[in-house]
């Protein structure tokens, strides 16, 4: 027995075969659910969720593929609120399917038979959206379900299959009598048009295949999504094209009868058709150089969105409307307004005209004085203010409170002493008319202003003697004569009253009346 007694003294190292067998135990185990669940408790996988309209059969643990390929899992599924069948589905997606678009797509699709259930699709997105951020939730517009068997028998409702025997009936009556043969007839055109459908199919590859279909399919891609988005928008647009159908099928005898016209037209349409073909590369130029507007219109559209806005409010009925409401009564007198101001804008046109053609031409016109080099060739304008200058002083003849002024056209002829006298003595500038002014000019005023000519101060000169001599005065006649007894009684009594105000001043200054000189000095300035 001494051979098998173990030694228990302190020698003795190392682990008792119960607990190596118990690690053992434990790390097998922990290495096989590691190997069939492929898990790894130290990843931190990238979190993502979708909401499915159907997520029916998908189960938590489901794959998620991308072409083929196992890039993550379901970890859970939800009933989302206030549907009926739908689903909020959350995933683990590793790494190597990084990044997530914005406009990312998923769809259930059925696995094969022995692996049961289904997995859920995934394609990551264009390059061109922008970037998915963990935790993003992908809309249910981006989301869909395979479509199986029983769906369809689910969708054949007893309407559905009333109209697809409508349609297959009436589908069979176009073929009988002269509808077969005419089928057959079209077969021969069905080369052309195949060819003429290949090349428009080949053009709308674009230049450049691998862009421009790209381009054509992102733009679909957010036309449709911008569809689903709406969807009472797109309910009634369907709707509206049931009612268009149901029109266009209750008129069948009218387009009956416009077949014949259509086979008219097309043959009319293709000059029309080759002018287009022989156009598109004019079309083509202009699309690509018009390519930089397009792309910055939705700027533009962003920019004037506010200003529309605005516009929209400007208005409303308590802004512009309101306005243009009260504006339309005064819009009956503005009318009037306008008519009568016709003439007056004529009176004006004339007077512009005159100004422009007589006017200014006569102010600006020199007029020459050789006699007087000082002011020889000045225009009219600057010689006729110098005889303002004096006019307030230099012609009063009293203390300055009359109403009347004296005037002295010519200076007394004065050789050597008066500057402005021709230096023969004997002559100033202008002369007197011929007729001591007797003949005045002719009054026209059915003759245009500016049709006629600029006055002319261009007057010879003439001796002086025909101002002073007695017997070149103006004779007056008695209807004259009576005119000028009618001012002179007037500035009597003008001067009458005068003398009142002068008499009443001096008596509330205590001053003495005035006396006889002062009397016969003011009786004499009014007769004057």
């Amino acid at each position: 027995m001494a051979l098998f007694r173990r030694d228990r003294g302190p020698r003795a190292a190392g682990m008792n075969r119960f607990t190596a067998g118990l690690i053992s135990l434990v790390l097998i185990a922990i290495f096989s659910y590691f190997g069939f669940t492929k898990s790894n408790p130290f990843a931190d996988p990238y979190e993502v969720s979708a909401l499915f309209e159907n997520a029916d059969d998908v189960t938590a643990k489901a794959p998620v593929r991308i072409a083929g390929i196992e890039v993550g899992k379901v970890t859970k599924v939800q009933p989302l609120e206030g549907t009926e069948t739908g689903a909020r589905v959350s995933m683990e997606v590793e790494e190597s399917a990084l990044p997530l678009h914005r406009d990312a797509t998923l769809k259930v699709r059925p696995r094969i038979f022995l692996e049961g259930n289904k997995f859920i699709e995934m394609k990551p997105g264009s390059p061109s959206a922008p970037v998915m951020e963990e935790g993003d939730v992908i809309p249910i517009q981006q989301t869909s379900a395979s479509v199986q068997f029983g769906d369809i028998l689910t969708a054949l409702q007893s309407d559905t299959r009333r109209d697809l025997q409508v349609f297959l009936k009436e589908y069979s009556k176009s073929l009988q009598g002269k509808g077969a043969k005419g089928f057959n007839d079209s077969i021969k055109y069905w080369e052309s048009a195949y060819k003429n459908t290949s090349l428009a199919n080949d053009a709308t590859l674009g230049e450049e295949p691998t862009r421009d279909l790209r381009r054509v399919l992102r733009g679909q891609q957010k036309t449709f999504s911008a569809l689903v988005e709406n969807e009472d928008a797109l309910k009634g647009l369907v709707t509206n094209l049931n009612v268009t159908a149901g029109a266009f099928a209750r008129e069948d005898v009218a387009l009956e009868r416009s077949v014949p016209a259509l086979r008219d037209t097309l043959r009319s349409a293709r000059p029309a058709l080759l002018s287009l073909n022989g156009a598109l590369p004019s079309l083509r130029a202009f699309a690509v150089d018009a390519l930089p507007g397009v792309r910055s219109t939705p700027a533009t559209l962003d920019a004037s969105t506010p200003f529309i806005d605005q516009a929209r409010k400007l208005f409303r009925r308590s802004e512009l409307r309101g306005a243009a409401k009260v504006l339309r009564g005064y819009t009956p007198t503005l009318v009037r307004l306008n008519k009568r101001t016709i003439p007056v804008l004529d009176q004006g046109r004339a007077l512009s005209a005159c100004t422009s053609s007589v006017l200014v031409p006569f102010a600006t016109a020199p007029i020459p004085m050789p006699e007087l080099p000082q002011v020889d060739g000045q225009p009219f304008y600057l010689q006729a203010s110098r005889g303002l200058v004096g006019l307030s002083g230099e012609s009063r003849l009293s203390d300055g409170n009359l109403s009347y002024f004296h005037g002295q056209a010519t200076p007394p002829p004065v050789p050597g002493v008066n500057p402005f006298v021709h230096p023969s003595g004997n002559a100033i500038r202008p002369a007197p008319p011929p007729d001591l002014g007797r003949a005045t000019p002719a009054h026209r005023p059915d003759v245009p202003c500016e049709t006629q000519e600029p006055p002319n101060l261009n007057a010879p000169g003439g001796p002086t003697s025909a101002f002073s001599s007695q017997s070149n005065r103006r004779e007056f006649s008695g209807a004259d004569r009576r005119k000028l007894q009618r001012f002179e009684d007037l500035a009597l009594r003008e001067n009458k009253k005068l003398r009142e105000r002068r008499k009443r001043a001096a008596e509330r200054r205590g001053a003495d009346k005035p006396g006889r000189a002062g009397e016969a000095r003011d009786n004499a300035e009014a007769r004057r």
